[in-house]
């Protein structure tokens, strides 16, 4: 099937062809009806299927024209860098029609923002916290909202978002279409669905887990932190079709310190983006790496979900994830538009586990090579890698304590203290050696 296939408008069909887009992708072209059609959707959909267009799509065609200054649309989606690509798949597919869209985010000042948000718009972009801030201030109103779509919510659960998309909902007009898109369906999603959906029609472009048929996957067993080091330098020194490169870690400090172990090797070709860098930084990040200028970036989890750079030619698992859908979210990141990608994992012995859950997750085993014969085993260990001394804890079991007796010498006998009163004749007996009286009283005699 083709785009020309679908019920799409003449502006939307020739913004499609300035993109060199001509085929929907699996998710495109099962959620176009159903949402054309008015239904909620629970659309389940990895990373790099194509899922943003596959909700703009029908509600830019659904979409007419107002007056009005209050958006139509809203979109929630998790993070910054996720809004930053709505907001430009909004405007590339509007070229040809008018479209007032804008993105909100935290991280940075609420004025201009506020500001943003009282003019003309037909769709918002937001991540929850924001919008939540936007929508309470009085700013942006939503009383005119008709379509809602929460993208990567299963994401935003594990974000901790749970307390704002319930507000959110409920500031929400009650008559609306609902679209939700999410890699995975938990429990505290199904919840979600239950009690603000209306009968949601669920489709699935791939069943949970499956691997992109279109991602080479590629393992090694790695002895430790610094090994690992060592074969990623390898990799990118010898092979030169690794030209766009994701390294992703686990965690900020991991990366941070990743970042300046190898950055003087290929000195201004390395950026590093986590969540305690600056926005700006971010975006100027992304940037320098989709004009080139950049040839791999060091990344946490976080980022997995909004970026969408096209042709990275190399997703690589720097660390084996303990959460197996992460792993999926990573490589997805590559082999986007049904093109060809290539994913490595890296994987230590204490990440064996990891890799299980993974494969079971995937129902995949993930073809694991030899290390390169060249490649420098080194034998330093991080900390957590060194042998962890056990000892034996013997316990000594003292004696019993015996109730406490006498002292084991006598006290003198000045310190053998009796209390007993003493009479005045005892005193008196005492410093004279004879008893002393103070004289008997005479009745009757008076002084003169």
């Amino acid at each position: 099937m083709t785009f020309e296939e679908l019920n799409l408008s003449k502006p939307l069909l020739n913004a499609l062809s300035d993109l060199d887009y001509v085929q929907p992708t699996t998710i495109q072209q099962k959620v176009f009806s159903v949402v054309m059609s008015g239904r909620d959707v629970c659309g389940i959909a990895q990373t790099g299927t194509g899922k943003t267009f596959a909700y703009l799509l029908p509600m830019l065609r659904l979409f007419k024209f107002s007056k009005d200054r209050y958006a139509q649309m809203l979109i929630v989606v998790p993070t910054r860098e996720l809004v930053v690509q709505v907001v430009e798949a909004v405007k590339q597919l509007t070229t040809y029609m008018t479209v007032e869209v804008a993105g909100f985010y935290g991280g940075v000042n609420m004025n201009p923002q506020m500001e943003a948000a009282e003019k003309k718009l037909d769709v918002v972009v937001a991540t929850p916290g924001r919008l939540v801030d936007l929508i309470l201030s009085g700013a942006l109103k939503t009383k005119a909202i008709k379509r809602l779509v929460i993208d990567e919510v299963d994401e935003m659960m594990n974000l901790g978002f749970r307390p704002q998309i319930n507000m959110i909902l409920d500031l929400l007009p009650l008559k609306r279409q609902n679209l939700l898109f999410s890699a995975t369906i938990t429990e505290e999603v199904q919840k979600l669905m239950t009690t603000y959906f209306n009968d949601p029609v669920t489709i699935e472009a791939a069943p949970t887990g499956t691997p992109l048929k279109n991602i080479q996957q590629i393992g090694y067993d790695v002895p430790n932190f610094h090994t690992k080091v060592n074969l990623l330098e390898l990799l990118l020194t010898e092979n030169e079709d690794m030209a766009r490169v994701l390294v992703f870690v686990a965690t900020k400090e991991l990366a941070n310190e990743l970042y300046e172990l190898i950055s003087a090797k290929f000195p201004e070709k390395v950026g590093v983006m986590h969540s305690n860098k600056e926005q700006n930084h971010r975006f100027n990040t992304v940037k320098q790496f989709k004009e080139g200028n950049y040839r791999f970036i060091i990344a946490t989890d976080i980022i997995a979900r909004g970026l969408d750079i096209a042709e990275v030619t190399h997703v690589i698992n720097f660390d084996t994830p303990e959460v197996p859908e992460n792993y999926l979210h990573r490589i997805g990141r590559t082999g986007r538009a049904d093109k060809d990608g290539i994913a490595l994992i890296f994987v230590k012995p204490a990440e064996k586990e990891f890799q299980e859950s993974i494969e079971g997750l995937m129902s995949y085993r993930i073809p694991m090579q030899p290390l390169p014969e060249n490649l420098v085993i080194s034998d330093v260990l991080t900390e957590d890698e060194l042998p962890q001394v056990k000892m034996k804890n013997y316990l000594i079991k003292l004696p019993a304590k015996e109730l406490s007796g006498p002292a084991f010498h006598e006290k003198s006998a000045k310190n053998r203290k009796v209390n007993r009163k003493v009479s005045h004749a005892d005193k008196m007996m005492k410093k004279y050696g004879k008893p002393k009286t103070r004289g008997a009283k005479v009745k009757g005699k008076k002084k003169k």
